[in-house]
């Protein structure tokens, strides 16, 4: 009797130890589990802010049919993706796999989709479409040169899958000032709005330029920020459009990167670039960054007195773009470097208004010589980026070589992430737009350069 007993309690207490154990190991599994949450959650955030954005925008500005996967670039954390706009379209909610790292764009028709919060200032500056004469321009008649180069651009040689990956969705081409060229993809007319990316960062340098035309902004301007004491101090205007400011970055889109981090978590944008540190001497290291073109928007709204309605006042309304939206961040800023939309014809009359140095109706709306001088690249100590002038891509380097042979020295051109370009060619009279959805495209390869080259061909 008294060994059962024994034996019971020893049982008992076998019990209490595994279940002790039990609650130990089931209490570790779900702090690590909490923890490793907890140290993904910044990189999962900027996943969840990029697919509400992107559905948000893609549906409110563009007014495509959004699926779940509609214009994500591949990542391995898209798959567990769940994204749901509500009721009446004014927001978007992603999350992982419905519970994780919840991120909302909310809409507005005049700002757009924003992450984290209501947009505290609006656009109130009315843009009158009828100053752009491109918009409502008749189709132009068929050309079988031109049809012929814009076939190609499209993969018209391509197997189906080939000619998806290629991506593109929109070309216009114009010659003299005038429409000679224009092609669709199924789903894309004239008035689908079409997101630009970095091609706002040589839109943003016409800003600059409407505003030293108006004496508000010099490119000398310094001590930019009231907080930079250090060296920060010395950097430039001229420096921050030429990406030679020394500050910081990392360009990769990859999750939890400074300019994901830029673009998808922080409600104040250029706060966050401006808290980087120098990481080069100023003016001497020229690196590619989103956020020095956030930063340089900033302060121009700061010097104009206006935020959210910086774009429409000092560019948009004298140019007619009326399609135009400038999305902002949560304190009205416009995202400089990244989210202007606007239809083909209006991308090109953005290239046509550069190719004018700035002349647009008989006005001139920029200094002059402004485009050359925005259209130079300067020799620096050392780039990343050969041939980034300031806020454009020119076509000849420091040292007289080309960047694409293929084309005439004078080339420029905008360019932005996904395949965006618009190219402009002054010694031939000559702006090309490129639009399209191209993450997969080959070794990059979206047939833009050959596109240009056979254009010019094809309309001389």
């Amino acid at each position: 009797m008294v060994d059962r007993v024994r034996a019971m309690t020893r049982g008992r207490r076998g019990w209490r130890i595994a279940r002790r154990i039990g609650f130990g190991l089931l209490a570790f599994v779900l702090v690590a589990l909490v923890g490793g949450y907890l140290y993904a959650k910044p990189l999962l955030l900027t996943g969840t802010g990029y697919a509400a954005h992107n559905a948000c925008a893609v549906a409110g500005i563009a007014g495509r049919q959004v699926g779940e996967r509609t214009d994500l670039p591949p990542n391995p954390l898209v798959p567990y993706l769940r994204t749901s706009p509500n009721s009446d379209g004014s927001e978007v909610n992603s999350t992982v796999l419905g519970v994780l790292a919840r991120q909302t764009a909310s809409y507005r028709s005049d700002t757009g989709c924003t992450i984290g919060g209501t947009v505290s200032d609006r656009v109130t500056t009315r843009v009158d479409a009828s100053r752009n004469p491109l918009a409502t321009a008749p189709s132009p008649a068929p050309n079988p040169a031109i049809d012929a180069a814009l076939a190609t651009a499209y993969g018209d040689d391509l197997d189906p899958t080939a000619k998806e990956i290629l991506g593109t969705r929109a070309i216009v081409v114009l010659k003299d000032g005038k429409l000679v060229g224009e092609r669709y993809a199924t789903g894309f007319d004239a008035t689908t709005r079409q997101l630009g990316w970095s091609m706002a960062k040589s839109v943003t340098n016409l800003i600059v330029g409407r505003l030293v035309a108006q004496g508000t902004v010099k490119v000398t301007d310094a001590a930019l920020r009231p907080e930079w004491t250090d060296d920060r101090k010395t950097i430039t205007v001229d420096q921050l459009m030429r990406m030679t400011s020394g500050l910081a970055w990392d360009e990769t889109y990859d999750l939890g990167t400074p300019i994901t981090s830029m673009l998808y978590l922080e409600p104040d944008m250029s706060k966050f670039v401006a808290s980087q540190p120098l990481a080069h001497s100023v003016g001497s290291y020229q690196q590619y960054s989103s956020g020095s073109t956030n930063l340089l928007c900033d302060m121009l709204a700061r010097k104009a007195g206006a935020r959210a309605d910086l774009p429409a006042r000092t560019l948009l309304a004298p140019l007619g773009l009326g399609s135009a939206i400038w999305e902002t961040d949560t304190t009205g800023m416009p995202v400089c470097s990244s989210y202007l939309w606007a239809t083909p014809r209006d991308w090109a009359a953005i290239g046509q208004f550069a190719l004018q140095d700035g002349v647009w109706n008989g006005e001139r709306l920029l200094p002059e010589g402004w485009m050359t001088t925005s259209t130079t690249a300067q020799p620096v100590a050392k780039t990343e980026d050969p041939g980034y002038a300031a806020g454009w891509w020119a076509n000849k380097l420091p040292d007289g070589s080309l960047v694409e042979p293929s084309l005439p020295a004078d080339t420029y051109w905008a360019s932005g992430h996904d395949g965006q370009r618009v190219f402009v060619v002054p010694s031939e009279q000559l702006v090309v737009v490129r639009l399209g959805f191209s993450p997969q495209a080959p070794n990059k390869d979206i047939r833009a350069v050959a596109l240009v080259k056979n254009l010019i061909a094809a309309t001389r």
